[in-house]
């Protein structure tokens, strides 16, 4: 029925010499509004109309004809002309611009074909937010007319379908406007649920899953041309791959105290995943440097590879060197003293500190965050010195094991401060308010 629609309005006569002067807004309508003259006494596009009276039959066609044109707003304005030329009443002139409310979803799903769970999620949320609308009001769709006929202008000095025609396509498009905004006002109140409705419906992948999967969340490939925007989707993807290696560093000092092997094993593959991130962020800023860059965008693009190239160094130290100290622990039966436990996870608890700062000082650009990682030396050799002297103190203690147990906690404590080097270091890639420039 839609197509024998179609193909009757279009080629059906040339653009009448009285549009040339028309005003620009109100062209495309009276092209659309002339072409349709002459259905008016074509049967089967009449049948077509009379099937529109029934409010699910208008929702379901004009849902699909927007998502053929992937326009809502061609929909309504070819509703609204059909109006004017007396086709539709405002009952089904309401039904169609619903449906095309929810054709509209479709431009959303195609849009987050490939995107991350995130972008597929938003696209869940327009979705939902549509249809439940849609629902909502279809049962009150002759209470909704009633009321836009009040609102709306109104010619009492014509009769039949000539007032009809005058009054409709005014009252279809307040419905349409009455429509979203009251929907608007009516979910505002309840977007943490429909959040929370599109991460149960699109959840996330389970841990070991998400590794072998692992992708960037940020890199867009089409913001290449645009290589100020690119940086800082760069700089978005680090905190991403900044927070994999947080996590990483957080679990770290319990599993060398007293964890398992398998608990080793666990943190040991989650660097599988920082190494992807960090493989994809490097090819990515590879893409920026081939691009047309200022001298500021070249410092820039060096700076941050400096630091994803730093916090990968940071994963590395956790997978290959304590990982190593927790499965020597393991190996010679050593058990770590409570006094011991303390002093190094006060050492931990800073360098973790440091790590999630200089994480948050490049994604962010933050100079603040970045002065607090570079003064957190101090604090950081402090402590790293008082666990040296008190494990100094432990070595002559009457315990079992109690050279491998000195040797695993000093070696502890240096690559603890190999870590905070490496969050000093991209802490220093970002540029202070004297050399910081416009990219």
């Amino acid at each position: 029925a839609m197509m024998r629609f179609l193909r009757c309005i279009s080629g059906l006569h040339a653009i009448p010499r009285s549009h040339i002067n028309a005003r620009p807004h109100s062209f495309g309508m009276g092209v659309m509004s002339d072409g349709m003259a002459p259905l008016r006494s074509y049967e089967p596009f009449l049948d077509v109309m009379a099937q529109m009276e029934n409010p699910l039959i208008g929702i379901a066609v004009a849902a699909a004809f927007t998502g053929l044109i992937q326009s809502s707003a061609a929909t309504t304005g070819i509703v609204i002309v059909m109006a004017s030329q007396g086709f539709v009443n405002l009952p089904t002139g309401i039904a169609l611009a619903f449906g095309a409310n929810i054709g509209t979803c479709v431009t959303a799903l195609l849009a987050a074909i490939g995107k991350p769970r995130e972008a597929v999620r938003a696209a869940l949320v327009h979705i939902l937010f549509n249809v439940a609308g849609v629902i909502i009001w279809i049962g009150f769709i002759g209470q909704l007319a009633d009321f836009v006929e009040w609102i709306s202008p109104q010619y009492p000095e014509l009769d039949g379908s000539a007032r009809l025609a005058a009054e409709v396509p005014r009252q279809i498009a307040n419905a349409h406007t009455l429509f979203n905004v009251a929907n608007t006002f009516l979910f505002i109140g309840f977007t943490t649920q429909f959040a929370r409705l599109a991460e149960w419906l699109i959840p996330d992948r389970p841990l070991g899953e998400e590794m072998l999967l692992v992708r960037s969340k940020y890199l867009d490939e089409d913001l290449l041309a645009t290589p100020s925007l690119a940086l800082d989707r760069v700089r978005l993807e680090t905190l991403h791959m900044g927070e994999r290696v947080e996590e990483m560093l957080a679990r770290i000092m319990p599993a060398i105290l007293s964890g398992n092997r398998e608990t080793l094993r666990d943190i040991e593959r989650m660097d599988d995943a920082v190494d992807t991130l960090h493989a994809q962020i490097i090819a990515y800023l590879a893409k920026i440097s081939r691009q047309s860059l200022t001298e500021a965008q070249t410092g820039e693009l060096i700076r941050l590879m400096d630091a994803v190239n730093d916090l990968e160094n940071i994963g590395d130290i956790i997978e290959t060197n304590l990982i190593v100290l927790g499965n020597e622990r393991i190996d010679a039966g050593v058990s770590i003293s409570q006094p011991t436990r303390e002093v190094l996870s006060e050492l931990h608890a800073a360098v973790t500190r440091s790590v999630e700062a200089a994480v948050h000082a490049v994604a962010q650009r933050n100079e603040l965050a970045a002065r607090t990682v570079t003064s957190m030396k101090q604090e950081i050799s402090h402590i790293a010195d008082s666990a040296a002297v008190h494990q100094a103190r432990r070595l002559v203690a009457e315990e079992p094991n109690r050279i491998p147990a000195y040797t695993i906690e000093i070696d502890i404590i240096e690559k603890l401060k190999r870590i905070y080097y490496f969050a000093k270091r991209m802490a220093k890639t970002v540029p202070t308010a004297d050399s910081s420039e416009v990219l």
